[in-house]
């Protein structure tokens, strides 16, 4: 392996071969690790343990894989090939994105390329996949300077264009989950047999999912959502290592139980109970993989509760009263417009609180 490198080495050093560099250091940084840490960084003054970047994209690499794993046992092994057209596609952007602002490949689309499919439904074309992780890399990210600097999280962003840019594609065909046996390891995909995500169910029939199904995944939904079990114990995983930040999926959860309950008293017939809420749907997964995302949420404690409670009341809330019956995407991308305010105010607040003491 050092042959390896130092033959990447002496390709990154070429003078006729710089327009390829951050390919190149992207490949080297990929297999052997960097050197670069979180601390010194001004884009993520949250992180402050001084750990390799490549090495906290890992933990969370590593704690989606119950996800993936199940996607692939429910949904077929073509969910692989959603995951590769998504690193293909995305991959391609941020390395052309790169080579043009002369800066190395940055090592945030590990974690980019991976969530994006798991957030689609299972049957989805694999164009659609690739333009919707180029518009989330894109637009979600790449506009704003990169990784680091970026205001909303990219893999939302590009389901969220693909909600809004082809909703008949994103809506029409969610399949029946394979169980038995080994499940989807050895089918390419399900059975030709669609079936309605447990929230459409409950807003077209006010029918409550089996709770074991909810948490088993043995109902229908996007490719990494459906296994809340696996998504929990990843969860669990990322908060015990200190990537994530055990207040913003505390608050979100407890903010959804407690304003589904007050709905759901008042309103029943658009208010799901709070243990369905909680569990159908991509709340979980968005609590844990995505509202704590360090760069777009805020990074004070306050913050973080606030930034949580508000995610929770505006899911129940576009969950309940508006057409749509997922409102986990469009309020965290929301939330995340205002992340950076959020802060401000907590900051301001306590300047304000010091300077009175100070008197």
């Amino acid at each position: 392996m050092n042959g390896v490198r130092k033959f990447l080495e002496g390709l990154s050093k070429r003078e006729d071969l710089k327009v390829f560099r951050p390919l190149i250091k992207a490949v080297d940084g990929f297999f052997f690790g960097v050197s670069r840490t979180t601390t010194p960084s001004p884009y993520l003054p949250h992180v402050v343990d001084n750990i390799d970047v490549k090495r906290y994209m890992s933990v969370v690499i590593l704690a989606l894989l119950p996800s993936v794993v199940a996607g692939v046992y429910f949904f077929g092994i073509r969910v692989i090939l959603l995951i590769v057209v998504s690193y293909i596609c995305g991959g391609t952007a941020e390395v052309l994105f790169a080579i043009v602002r002369k800066r190395d490949v940055e090592e945030g689309f590990l974690v980019t390329g991976l969530i994006f499919p798991l957030l689609l439904p299972p049957s989805v074309p694999l164009w659609v996949v690739g333009v919707g992780v180029v518009f989330g890399v894109v637009f979600g990210k790449e506009v704003f300077g990169g990784t680091g600097r970026n205001i909303f999280n990219p893999a939302m962003v590009g389901r969220l264009f693909l909600s809004v840019a082809f909703p008949a594609i994103m809506a029409a065909d969610w399949r029946e989950p394979i169980l038995g046996g080994a499940g989807g390891f050895l089918k390419f995909t399900p059975d030709l047999v669609t079936s309605a995500t447990p929230l459409i169910v409950y807003k077209t029939s006010h029918t409550l999912t089996p709770f074991t199904s909810l948490l088993l995944g043995k109902t229908a939904g996007s490719v990494g959502e459906t296994f809340r079990l696996g998504i929990i114990l990843g969860g669990i995983f990322l908060v015990w290592t200190k990537v994530a930040n055990w207040r913003i999926p505390v608050a979100y959860i407890t903010s959804v139980v407690i304003f589904s309950l007050i709905g759901n008293q008042l309103w029943p017939e658009r208010f799901a109970p709070p243990l369905f809420q909680v569990f159908s749907g991509g709340l979980l997964f968005a609590a844990f993989f995505m509202a704590t995302d360090p760069v777009t949420s805020p990074f004070t404690r306050a913050g973080k509760w606030i930034f949580g409670i508000l995610l929770g009341i505006l899911t129940v809330l576009i969950r309940g009263v508006s057409g749509y019956v997922e409102g986990v995407m469009f309020s965290l991308v929301l939330m995340n417009g205002f992340a950076p305010l959020i802060d401000e105010l907590v900051l301001d607040r306590k300047f304000k609180a010091r300077s009175l003491e100070v008197r």
